[in-house]
Parts: C-alpha cells; sequence; structure tokens
C-alpha cells in the first residue's frame, strides 16, 4: 500500500479528536440512556414559542437558501444593541465564529494566548491552523487577566481569547476589569472576548456596547444557543467595528446559515419577555444544583452561566467516578478537563424533572465512592 498523504503536514500531524464528547456518544458506547441531559451546557427550558412557530413557519421554505447576507437578523441585532449592521456579523454558533477569527490571524506557530483549561474548542480551531497555544493559569477560578496581559506582551501574541462569563468555571470578571483589560492590550492584537453567557450574567458583569466599539482590536462573540435556547439551531454573531465586520465576508460560507435557524433567531429576539423568565428561571435552577451540592457535602461555586461548577474537595479522578456515576444513573453532566479546576464536577441547569434526578442519584453515587 502506498504510503503517500494528499493531507497537508500540518493534517498528518494532527489527532483525531473531538473537542467534546456528546451524550449521544456516551449512549452508544456505553449502552445507557441519558434521562438528564445536563451536562453540555444547553438551556432545558427550550427557546421561546415564537421561535417555535417561526421555525414550523419557515420549514414551509426550508427549499430556499437563507439570505447570503444575513440582513434581516443583523438589523434586528443592530438595533436591539445600539449599533448599526456593519458592526454586526452572524455565523453558525460561536464555534464557527472562532475559526473564522483564528483562520484570520494564525500562521503555523503564531503565538496566541488563552487561559489553561478553558473553552476547548478554542484550542480546537489554533491547533487545526498551526498557532501555538500560550496558556496561563486561572486564578481563583477565574481567568487570571494580569497573567493574560503579560503572556501577551512576553509572546507579541496577536490573538488572545477570554470568555466572560467564563466556560468551564461559571466565575467573572466586572465590566471595567475587562475594558481595562482590551485598553491595555498592544495595538497588534486582537481580543476576542466570548460573551456566551452574557444573557445569564450580572449586569456588572457585562460592558456596554458602546465602551469597547470603536476599539478595532475587539471582537465580542454571542449566540442563541445558551439563554435562548437555540443550541441545534447554530446561530451566533460577533459585534466589531465595521472593518472587522466586513472581514468575515472576505472568507465564511454565504450560504452557512439555514432559513429556518434565522427566523428563530429573529422571533426570539422580539420576544424578550420570554428570555427574562427564562433567565429566572436559570438563576433558580442554578440555585436549587448549589443546594443540592451543599447537601451532599460539595461546594458550589458561584456562576453566572447557565451550569454550575461544583468542587468535588478532591481530584480529578475522584471528579470523574462521580460524572462516570451518574451516567449510570442516566444523569449527564461533565467536568473540565484540566487540573486543578478538574476537582469540579460542572452542571448544567434544567427542568425540575432533571433536577429532581441529579438530587436523587448524586447521594447515591457518592455513597458507592466512598
Amino acid at each position: 500500500m502506498s504510503s503517500f498523504s494528499r493531507f497537508t503536514p500540518l493534517i498528518n500531524s494532527l489527532p483525531t479528536t473531538i473537542p467534546f464528547i456528546g451524550p449521544e456518544a456516551i449512549e452508544r458506547s456505553r449502552g445507557l440512556t441519558v434521562k438528564a441531559r445536563i451536562g453540555a451546557n444547553e438551556n432545558g427550558f427550550g427557546p421561546s414559542p415564537k421561535a417555535i412557530v417561526a421555525m414550523e413557519q419557515a420549514a414551509r421554505e426550508t427549499w430556499q437558501y437563507a439570505d447570503p447576507e444575513n440582513y434581516d437578523l443583523r438589523v434586528a441585532l443592530a438595533a436591539h444593541l445600539g449599533v448599526t449592521a456593519s458592526h454586526i456579523n452572524i455565523g453558525g454558533g460561536i464555534d464557527e465564529l472562532l475559526g473564522l477569527i483564528v483562520r484570520m490571524i494564525v500562521l503555523p506557530e503564531t503565538p496566541v494566548v488563552t487561559s489553561l483549561g478553558g473553552y476547548p474548542t478554542f484550542n480546537f480551531q489554533v491547533a487545526g491552523f498551526g498557532g501555538r497555544l500560550v496558556t496561563v493559569p486561572y486564578k481563583d477560578d477565574h481567568e487570571d487577566l494580569g497573567g493574560l496581559l503579560d503572556a501577551v506582551r512576553r509572546e507579541n501574541a496577536p490573538l488572545v481569547y477570554i470568555a466572560n462569563p467564563d466556560n468551564p468555571m461559571g466565575s467573572w470578571h466586572k465590566a471595567e476589569e475587562i475594558v481595562a483589560f482590551a485598553k491595555a492590550l498592544p495595538e497588534t492584537t486582537l481580543l476576542i472576548l466570548d460573551e456566551a453567557y452574557g444573557e445569564t450574567a450580572p449586569d456588572e458583569a457585562i460592558p456596554s456596547v458602546e465602551s469597547l466599539i470603536d476599539l478595532p482590536n475587539v471582537i465580542r462573540t454571542r449566540t442563541f444557543s445558551k439563554a435562548y435556547g437555540m443550541a441545534g439551531s447554530r446561530v451566533g454573531y460577533v459585534i466589531t467595528t465595521p472593518e472587522n465586520a466586513n472581514a468575515f465576508d472576505k472568507i465564511r460560507n454565504h450560504f452557512g446559515m439555514n432559513r429556518i435557524a434565522i427566523a428563530a433567531a429573529m422571533a426570539a429576539l422580539d420576544d424578550q419577555a420570554y428570555l427574562e423568565e427564562t433567565v429566572t428561571r436559570i438563576r433558580k435552577a442554578r440555585e436549587r444544583i448549589a443546594g443540592i451540592a451543599r447537601a451532599n457535602q460539595l461546594s458550589p461555586l458561584p456562576s453566572a452561566t447557565n451550569f454550575v461548577a461544583i468542587d468535588t474537595g478532591r481530584d480529578g479522578p475522584y471528579s470523574r467516578a462521580i460524572v462516570d456515576g451518574l451516567m449510570e444513573e442516566g444523569v449527564f453532566i461533565r467536568l473540565p478537563g484540566v487540573a486543578p479546576l478538574n476537582r469540579c464536577i460542572r452542571v448544567s441547569v434544567g427542568p425540575e424533572a432533571d433536577m429532581t434526578l441529579f438530587e436523587d442519584a448524586l447521594p447515591r453515587v457518592l455513597k458507592r465512592l466512598e
């Protein structure tokens, strides 16, 4: 057999990997059934009923491509945010947008700064373009802004990534700290400010749009996957300068969005009353998760997201045993992938029935691990 490869040396050097193992794969590999899907930071409360109606209506037109400019959604988002449509671009969730940003910046061996244990899909994208990850440990379960800034300056890095609120720890920085960090960066360094959980965060955590909109080295990413309950629809967007937003049009898939998802996003954006109700339900579910943790002598961390990180007081193998034990009970959760963050398990919010399954299963699993 010929050893000739048609792939590039970079592709040949990369491992075959999936940043997140989905519950479906776990069901297939272990012959188990997920009864409570509370591990992927999805919003089990679901989208606005208006979004569901919009999807049903748009399904009749799914034979048509979506508007390649995504004009209507960009205009609606701009009006909602108080900017112009030229400040917005649309993509298939934040994951796709991250890949496009990395493609704009990263060449083989380009240094890219991020937090050790932070969102792994970003790392996946950097590796896919041959970049060199420079990681900074968390500090008190928060991304270390000072350490990240030092790393950027030391490496002369053209790209740095921060999630605020953070995934996987749920922690957050105040808006003024984020703005100060952005303004302290070298002009040659682009900041990706991932605000996937912006709608579930306290007001103090999210910089105003106008505070960063004129900075040419800042791209903010947001999504309809979390608070809006539309993870399966894959709709994300960037807020940035018109020049940056226009750059996406040079490389994005102009027919990558589907009409059903766009219609749902428009309707969901228009139903802010439902969003407020959902955010309240998310907050109450976080409180319930925290109470379940304390009842089992575990320590919940403060969270501004739609999940709660729970400190098990032990190490990664122990946390993994809890995750595996809960899966045996039909309860799907996850844990951070890097020490010392992996002393925690991570539980997404969900409806009452899911919370009850978790509440009932956790003590049984912990008892088996004694």
